[in-house]
């Protein structure tokens, strides 16, 4: 029994992983994805490898919420708010790539790579602030707001 739930699992896994990839988040995080491991093998060739510690971390991080959406955890683990949680983890790594992508291009000179993982690190920053505002604009549709009591407590 065991042996015909794992494969049921990974059979069931091959379709969800092709309709979310076909959703914007689902784009989206591929994109991230995508663009971090271009930095990271951008920073690997450049004399200045250490700067690939946000590209490595924000592609994790990419990963990590691309699965927990994909196989829909996010619906069964409700201790945590996934959506707010995203959003922190997209604006951080908005920051952080802005940041790193800077100090890259600006003192890259004579080191081709680190150049391009700046370029490519600012492509990750264009697209982690344009996930950071479709989370944003998602909160913003979902918030609820109940009007206030007006009977008299007693």
């Amino acid at each position: 029994m065991g042996d015909t739930d794992a494969a049921s699992t990974g059979a069931d896994c091959l379709p969800k992983l092709k309709s979310y990839v076909n959703t914007q988040k689902g784009k989206i995080l591929a994109a991230e994805i995508v663009v971090s491991l271009i930095v990271i093998i951008c920073f690997a060739s450049s004399h200045y490898g250490g700067y690939s510690t946000v590209a490595i971390c924000k592609m994790i991080s990419s990963i990590l919420f691309f699965v927990i959406f994909m196989m829909e955890i996010d619906k069964q683990i409700l201790v945590i708010n996934w959506v707010w949680t995203d959003l922190i983890r997209a604006l951080i790594g908005t920051v952080l790539y802005f940041i790193v992508s800077l100090v890259s291009v600006i003192g890259g000179s004579g080191d081709g790579a680190r150049i391009a993982a700046g370029v490519f690190g600012l492509i990750a920053a264009l697209l982690f602030a344009y996930d950071t505002y479709t989370i944003f604009l998602h909160i913003k549709s979902t918030r609820q707001h109940t009007a206030a009591s007006t009977e008299e407590r007693i």
